[in-house]
């Protein structure tokens, strides 16, 4: 069983910066699952943000691409998301998942078998 609970939401102002952290129980490790982050704002559908592969591969949606990123310390069994230059767009509910998704969908919800219990993250203009 996969255990995931995110942390280091807040509240910030445009151009601020925030980062997440997902600890995973070590068994997601062990196992090499693949894992990412994604978010939901209110009113809105869940949508991926990024996706890191078993081999380190990652991915980003192109809202966010040059502004966050994601990395793994697998000594801690955890994932973080580092978000740079926030946007009051970026303010959403976010989630870490894991599972085993095809390389090249990554960012695709129903990929995963695993989920947090979100950390929320709003930036205010």
């Amino acid at each position: 069983q996969v255990q995931l609970v995110e942390s280091g939401g807040g509240s910030v102002q445009a151009g601020g910066s925030l980062r997440l952290s997902c600890t995973a129980s070590e068994y997601a490790y062990s196992s090499r699952y693949s894992m990412g982050w994604f978010r939901q704002a209110p009113g809105k559908e869940r949508e991926g943000v990024t996706g890191i592969f078993s081999d380190g591969f990652t991915t980003y949606a192109d809202s966010v691409k040059g502004r966050f990123t994601i990395s793994k310390d697998n000594g801690k069994n955890n994932l973080y998301l580092q978000m740079n230059s926030l946007k009051p767009e970026d303010t959403a509910m976010y989630y870490c998942a894991a599972g085993w998704p095809r390389r090249w969908r990554l960012l695709v919800q129903e990929e995963y078998n695993y989920w947090g219990q979100g950390t929320q993250v709003t930036v205010s203009s």
